[in-house]
């Protein structure tokens, strides 16, 4: 199991958090995802270590029509997240 922090920067984000949410709960994937005020998206997650990557992977494109221009990583002690929610 595996718990990271993700702060994904973007040119464009389309749909971005909506999309994170249907990506990380279709990999059984805990946590939240939430726009920062300086307009990148910050992703907290936990899962196993595959379906992390998974996610990680997905991030570096996002979904359609989304222009990604950094994604940056780092892992964090366990909350024990019960799903995965669309923080506002």
């Amino acid at each position: 199991m595996k718990s990271i922090e993700v702060t994904v920067t973007i040119v464009q984000g389309v749909f971005f958090r909506a999309s994170t949410f249907e990506k990380a709960a279709s990999l059984g994937i805990k946590g939240w995802v939430k726009n920062s005020p300086d307009v990148s998206v910050l992703i907290r997650a936990e899962g196993k270590e595959e379906n992390i990557s998974k996610l990680l992977d997905w991030c570096k494109i996002g979904p359609e029509n989304a222009r990604v221009k950094n994604v940056l990583v780092k892992e964090t002690a366990f909350e024990n997240f019960g799903e995965f929610k669309v923080l506002r």
